[in-house]
């Protein structure tokens, strides 16, 4: 039996919105895995998709470059917001993505070359903070559209076949703000399609209706839920009254290509007990 610690219970409170005790037992009964927590309480509930953490784990920023036909999207990161914002880092940043959009390679380790890690390490001693170049991505069209945000912590990339760079670039601030998971419905794992329907078959399962009707309302949450997550399917951020694909289709075009980064996403960040760490130093720990 896993020992269910108080940080497990707060980090599902925040994922979920639930409360403290309907948390804890959840991940009592789950052994504490986290996601199996997440899935029971949303088949035995309702609960709708658990919410994102969004705790940034790295600071830093993201860098574009178009390079004729091929765009490349950069992420560097700093420890602090506050170094991310120096003239030295940006100078650094604004090297590196030079270099990646020059290069056809992905690899970061194969990017660094003396050149730039010497700068990198240089820039390390001066500042203070470890300062990692964490990944770069490319696409590759006829048409690019780029969009990095102003505070420079989310950048996208957007391929077309048609179309004309302004359409991308709406396209790219679209996919900025409402961060699809996929282009199509069709390139939805089918794993996650399995796995919603099971928790979609759970909830209407407790309706009391017939098999029949069932199905039919499992399958209306399973379009409904892809047309969510797809970048065609969604409502255009600045024309809700039409959807992402009508307004590249519109214009001529067809979307093959999307890359979105966001500054720390995926990677876990120490979180400090403040008035924890305040009784240990009382103590003389």
């Amino acid at each position: 039996m896993a020992v269910i610690s108080a940080s497990m219970v707060k980090e599902l409170r925040d994922r979920t919105g639930l409360g403290m005790m309907e948390c804890k037992k959840a991940l009592v009964e789950a052994d504490g895995d986290l996601e199996r927590a997440i899935e029971n309480l949303r088949k035995s509930s309702g609960m709708k998709a658990a919410k994102k953490a969004g705790r940034v784990a790295a600071d830093g920023v993201v860098r574009v470059a178009i390079n004729g036909d091929q765009g490349t999207l950069l992420e560097v990161n700093s420890e602090t917001d506050f170094v991310a914002r120096d003239d030295n880092f940006s100078a650094f940043a604004d090297k590196v993505i030079a270099k990646a959009a020059e290069s056809e390679t992905t690899d970061v380790a194969s990017l660094m070359n003396e050149e730039l890690e010497s700068a990198r390490s240089a820039l390390v001693q001066k500042i203070g903070e470890n300062i990692t170049v964490r990944r770069v991505a490319k696409v590759d069209a006829s048409v690019i559209g780029t969009y990095v945000h102003s505070n420079e912590k989310i950048g996208v990339l957007i391929g077309l076949v048609g179309g004309t760079a302004e359409v991308a670039k709406d396209i790219a601030m679209h996919v900025a703000a409402v961060n699809p998971m996929v282009v199509h419905p069709g390139d939805v794992d089918p794993i996650v399609i399995e796995k919603e329907r099971e928790i979609y078959v759970a909830q209407a399962s407790n309706s009391g209706k017939p098999p029949e009707i069932i199905e039919k309302m499992v399958g209306g949450r399973i379009r409904k839920f892809l047309a969510e997550i797809s970048l065609v399917e969604q409502p255009f951020v600045k024309d809700p009254d039409q959807t992402v694909g009508q307004l590249a289709e519109a214009a001529g075009a067809k979307i093959i290509a999307m890359v979105r980064f966001e500054v720390g996403e995926g990677i876990e960040k120490e979180e400090i007990d403040f008035a924890e760490e305040v009784m240990a130093q009382a103590r003389g720990n």
